[in-house]
């Protein structure tokens, strides 16, 4: 993983969460995973564009897609975009000898003209020189309202994946899958609770988890609807 140098510490690596893998990523297209899977494997010059709305997974898959690449023996970095405004040149120039480089959320971008050229030049520096990119974005580049026209020009030759959101299958699914990577058990009473009081935004899973997982293992607990109401103080 990456990380920062000198006096412009920016958290452009995480400790990928477990609960942020292929595994449990659970979508309607069975062509994403393995189309992730090949980028983070190829080790090759390319640039791929994941494309979704808010609770659509692009941050669990960029998450998922380093950690894969990281455990292939890449060097890997993750850069949230928003977490670099108005010095994100300086924060690009530290990723250039890293072999995979996702950076989360291109929208934060836009209108900052110094933050559009700097990700333009870094976008074509790290291709020239065999780098792996992958971009997430709230729309498609046409949509952004870039005002660098040749940065929307890079971006929309990207291979994309366009994600959707979950209906509440996928999103019982989806549960399902992170309680099984945290060895919970969790039938379907404590799963419908959870998506009616906790709510059906994928991205607040991982700290939902986080407190189920660390108060069951407290009181050696099942994780029943009641013990829910107990953590989360809500009726029925």
């Amino acid at each position: 993983m990456s990380v920062a140098s000198g006096s412009a510490q920016l958290p452009l690596a995480l400790r990928f969460a477990s609960d942020q893998r292929f595994a449990t990523f659970v979508s309607a297209d069975v062509a994403v995973l393995p189309l992730l899977r090949r980028h983070a494997e190829a080790a090759q010059p390319g640039s791929v564009l994941i494309v979704g709305g808010r609770g659509s997974g692009k941050t669990h898959l960029a998450i998922a897609t380093c950690a894969h690449a990281q455990a292939r023996g890449l060097a890997v970095a993750y850069l949230p975009l928003a977490s670099a405004a108005g010095r994100l040149r300086e924060a690009l120039q530290g990723l250039h000898d890293r072999a995979f480089i996702a950076l989360d959320g291109i929208e934060a971008t836009v209108g900052d003209q110094a933050a559009e050229t700097a990700l333009f030049d870094f976008h074509n520096r790290a291709l020239d020189v065999g780098r792996s990119l992958l971009y997430t974005a709230s729309a498609q580049p046409d949509d952004l309202q870039l005002a660098l026209p040749d940065l929307r020009s890079r971006l929309a030759q990207c291979q994309r994946i366009v994600l959707t959101s979950l209906d509440d299958a996928g999103r019982a699914r989806m549960l399902q899958l992170r309680a099984q990577q945290r060895g919970l058990q969790l039938d379907a009473a404590a799963i419908d609770w959870l998506l009616r009081r906790v709510g059906r935004d994928p991205a607040n899973l991982s700290a939902v988890f986080d407190q189920i997982d660390q108060a069951a293992l407290a009181a050696q607990r099942r994780v029943t609807v009641p013990f829910l109401r107990d953590i989360f103080g809500a009726g029925d």
